[in-house]
């Protein structure tokens, strides 16, 4: 069965530009696009950044049992489709899933073998300042977003694996060593051990 790798942390932890990173790294991964009720931001395009529905649009999908998750994140809904992820798996892709905390929780019930992976920044004070910098949001959503942070950092012990982006080339290679583990491990027939080059063992 191909993975499914879902990647969560607040807004403004540098999610996209890890998952960027990952995917340059890890070719053979597929990304599933994202639902929102938000407004594009500059540069955003339909179908290839999210898709972009109307709250009516997205309710009547989500009452039809269109969505695997969803969530409702600082005035706004996000979720992701069913089909988005169906047709990927069907060809045995491993995906990836950048989704909310709420979602990741939805997601941990109903697909128990999803690598899950939580991105925290350095402090909140440090993703403040990165909100505040990267100029999408106006004050009054920076903080919106940051009330909304302080109950997601709080879920961090939830997730097997929390990488702190604290350095984008550290994290970017720890999430790396990550995804490549579970990879090995899906694809390897049964489980063996090598001797690394430092002489530890360690996992194909």
């Amino acid at each position: 069965m191909a993975k499914v790798f879902v990647i969560t942390g607040p807004s403004g932890v540098g999610k996209g530009t890890l998952i960027q990173g990952l995917m340059t790294c890890l070719p053979e991964l597929e990304l599933s696009i994202s639902a929102t009720t938000r407004e594009p931001r500059t540069g955003e395009r339909d179908g290839v950044d999210y898709h972009f529905m109307s709250s009516s649009e997205f309710q009547r999908r989500l009452q039809a049992g269109e969505f695997v998750e969803h969530a409702d994140y600082a005035g706004r809904r996000y979720g992701t489709l069913r089909s988005e992820l169906d047709r990927r798996l069907r060809a045995g892709s491993p995906v990836v899933l950048e989704i909310e905390v709420q979602g990741a929780r939805q997601i941990r019930r109903t697909m128990p073998e999803a690598v899950q992976v939580f991105i925290a920044p350095p402090s909140l004070e440090d993703l403040r300042l990165r909100l505040e910098h990267r100029g999408t949001d106006d004050a009054a959503e920076v903080q919106r977003r940051l009330a909304v942070a302080e109950d997601e950092l709080a879920a961090r012990s939830e997730f097997e694996h929390v990488v702190v982006n604290d350095s984008l080339e550290r994290a970017l290679e720890l999430l790396t060593e990550i995804v490549q583990g579970s990879l090995a491990k899906c694809r390897a027939p049964t489980s063996h051990y090598t001797r690394g080059q430092q002489g530890k063992a360690t996992q194909p």
